[in-house]
């Protein structure tokens, strides 16, 4: 995976959601690389990472991969920050590396199997209608859902256009359909509800008030199963990262710093 770091401090690891990159995390990065050393990567088929093929351990597979970066860079524990499907994959980090995470902060948490995917890559999703179709909803997704999602503006444009690098050319918008039609929800998301009850660390979880892409429902569930989690509402639509990048910034490491005060003197307490 392409991996970009910054900062010093407790580490952070940023995992983006569909179909954006790193560079959602640009913003929060920047404030917060004077306290914490923050990883943003990027997931297969997005920003400047290679697409690899789609299986039922797809996600496991994504959770060894960000594990062998934490080795790699030879941290014993970081805090997981995920948005939207990178939620997804942050749990399954968690589930399956659950010695290795401090806190979690979940923004616009798309965990469960009911999730419906937007209506136009439902329609990539489709065979052969998908292939024929690719171009002109490649344009539309584009040009008009992204840019009423993420704001228009230069800095929204400038947004957008690194989220549609790796779907430029003439092949672009049949890229795009092959990485949107990575999984079902329902199968792929299938076991979350069960695991996610196991996940004791600290948890964060932020829904945006004017998020019409994932339900509110899936914000309140998710920080009633997760023992240690909490959920704070913003004003936001779905790309909170983009939108409210300093309220974020604060949460985060206000939350992360209290938590670990908390662990740590609870560790002196049994010690004692």
């Amino acid at each position: 995976m392409h991996l970009v770091r910054c900062g010093s401090g407790d580490p952070i690891l940023f995992i983006h959601g569909m179909p954006t990159s790193s560079c959602l995390w640009k913003g929060i990065v920047e404030r917060l690389c004077g306290e914490f050393t923050c990883f943003t990567v990027d997931l297969p088929g997005l920003g400047e990472t290679p697409a690899e093929l789609y299986s039922p351990e797809y996600l496991h597979s994504l959770a060894k991969q960000l594990d062998q970066i934490r080795i790699e860079n030879k941290i014993d524990r970081w805090h997981v920050v995920g948005h939207d499907a990178g939620s997804a994959v942050a749990v399954h980090y968690a589930h399956c590396f659950p010695d290795h995470v401090d806190c979690m902060a979940l923004l616009s948490p798309a965990l469960f199997p009911e999730l419906k995917p937007f209506y136009l890559i439902e329609w990539l999703r489709k065979p052969i209608l998908g292939e024929l179709l690719a171009p002109i909803i490649g344009l539309v997704f584009w040009r008009v859902a992204m840019g009423r999602a993420v704001g228009g503006g230069a800095a929204g444009h400038q947004m957008i256009s690194a989220f549609r690098k790796p779907f430029s050319g003439f092949r672009g918008s049949w890229q795009f359909m092959r990485v949107v039609r990575w999984g079902k929800p329902s199968t792929v998301l299938a076991d979350v509800p069960q695991f996610l009850p196991e996940l004791s660390m600290p948890t964060l979880i932020f829904h945006g008030s004017k998020d019409v892409t994932i339900p509110e429902a899936f914000a309140v569930r998710a920080s009633k199963l997760m023992p240690n989690a909490r959920m704070i509402t913003v004003d936001s639509g779905h790309f909170i990262p983009i939108h409210q990048p300093e309220s974020i910034a604060k949460g985060i490491a206000g939350f992360f710093d209290h938590a670990l005060v908390l662990d740590r003197d609870v560790a002196a307490v049994r010690l004692a």
